[in-house]
C-alpha cells in the first residue's frame, strides 16, 4: 500500500521580516530565516553533504560512509554528524549551526515518528526537516515542482509529489522489497552462482566470476551471513557487465530488475504524475537494457538528491 506523507513546512512573511515555520505535532515554531542551507543525502551506500548560502552559492561539500537509519540508527546519525562537521569546517562555519537550516533525506526513514526522532538529534540547527531519501530525490529531480521519481540504487522505490501530497511506492527494504535495485541484483546473482556450484542450476561466466571472487561457494555463504544491502549492491556491476555480453544467467536477473523499474514508473503515473524521472546510482547503468518506450518515459533529473535536501530545508540551488 502506498504511504502518504503531508508536507509540514512553509515560508511566511511578517512585518517585513521573513520567518521559517516548522510544524511539529500541529504547532509552528517561528525562527529567523537562516543564512545558510545544508543538505544531507544519507543513503545505504554513502552519505553526502552540501552547503549553500542564502543566494544559492556553493560553499562546501563532503562525503562519508553509508547512513541508513533502518539498518543502524545510531551509526547513521554518527556518520551524518561527521559529514556535516567536515562540510562546516571547510566553509569555516563550525559552531554556526544556529544560523543554518538543515534538510536531511535518509534511507530507511519511513514515518513521521522516524523523522521527528532524527530532527531531535539536530535541534542545534536553526531549522531541521528530515524525510525519506525518496522525497529529496523527487524535489531535486523536478526542481521542487510536482512530479514523480523511480529510484534505483542500493534499494528501490518510487515517489510522486502531486498538489502538496507525497506518496511513496515500494521502499519496503531489502527483505520485503528493493526489486530493481543493486542490492537485489547482487543477491540474485550470488544465489545463481551458489546454485551453479551445487549443480542445482546452470553455470555461466557470471557465476564463475562470482565464485572465483569469493574463493568458492562456502566462502560466499560465510560472507553472505554478515552482508548488508550495500554489500550485495557492490556485486550488481558483475551481473550488469555479464548481461551486456549476453550471459545466460545475468540477462534474466537484469531483465527482472528492468521489469520492476517499469512497474514502479507505471504505478507513479497511475497516481497522476505527468513527469517521472529515473534517479539513483544504478538507474543509468540499467538504462541500456530499457526498451524505447521505457527509456523515453523515464526522464533525467534536473538536480541530484543533495540539492533536493537543500530545497527541503528551504534553500535555493545553484
Amino acid at each position: 500500500m502506498a504511504r502518504r506523507l503531508e508536507g509540514r513546512g512553509e515560508r511566511r512573511t511578517n512585518f517585513g521580516r521573513r520567518y521559517l515555520a516548522c510544524g511539529i505535532d500541529g504547532a509552528f515554531l517561528l525562527s529567523p530565516t537562516p543564512t545558510h542551507f545544508l543538505g544531507i543525502d544519507g543513503g545505504a551506500t554513502r552519505c553526502r553533504a552540501r552547503l549553500r548560502d542564502v543566494g544559492g552559492a556553493l560553499l562546501a561539500e563532503a562525503e562519508g560512509a553509508a547512513a541508513n537509519v533502518y539498518v543502524d540508527f545510531d551509526a547513521a546519525i554518527a556518520v551524518i554528524d561527521g559529514v556535516m562537521a567536515s562540510a562546516l569546517q571547510k566553509a569555516r562555519l563550525a559552531g554556526g549551526e544556529s544560523a543554518i537550516a538543515l534538510g536531511l533525506g535518509l534511507a530507511g526513514l519511513s514515518s513521521d515518528s522516524d523523522a521527528r526522532r532524527v530532527e531531535a538529534r539536530f535541534s542545534r540547527f536553526a531549522h531541521v526537516r528530515a524525510a525519506n531519501d525518496a522525497m529529496i530525490a523527487c524535489l531535486g529531480a523536478h526542481d521542487g515542482a510536482d512530479g514523480a521519481i523511480v529510484i534505483s540504487g542500493t534499494g528501490s522505490a518510487a515517489m510522486a509529489r502531486i498538489k502538496g501530497r507525497d506518496t511513496i511506492l515500494g521502499g519496503r527494504g531489502f527483505i520485503l522489497g528493493d526489486d530493481g535495485s543493486g542490492a537485489r541484483i547482487g543477491l540474485d546473482a550470488l544465489r545463481a552462482a551458489a546454485k551453479a556450484a551445487d549443480g542445482l542450476g546452470p553455470s555461466s561466466a557470471m557465476s564463475d566470476a562470482l565464485l572465483q571472487r569469493f574463493g568458492g561457494v562456502l566462502a560466499a555463504v560465510e560472507w553472505a551471513h554478515g552482508a548488508k544491502p550495500g554489500d550485495f549492491g557492490a556485486l550488481a556491476p558483475v551481473a550488469l557487465d555479464h548481461a551486456e555480453r549476453g550471459d545466460l544467467l545475468a540477462l534474466p536477473i537484469v531483465g527482472r530488475a528492468v521489469a520492476a523499474i517499469a512497474a514502479l514508473a507505471q504505478a507513479a503515473r497511475a497516481l497522476g504524475a505527468e513527469r517521472v524521472a529515473l534517479v539513483g546510482g544504478l538507474g543509468e547503468a540499467l538504462r541500456p537494457f530499457f526498451d524505447d518506450s521505457l527509456d523515453d518515459a523515464l526522464l533525467r533529473p534536473a538536480h541530484d538528491p543533495v540539492e533536493g535536501a537543500i530545497i527541503l530545508a528551504g534553500g535555493a540551488h545553484g
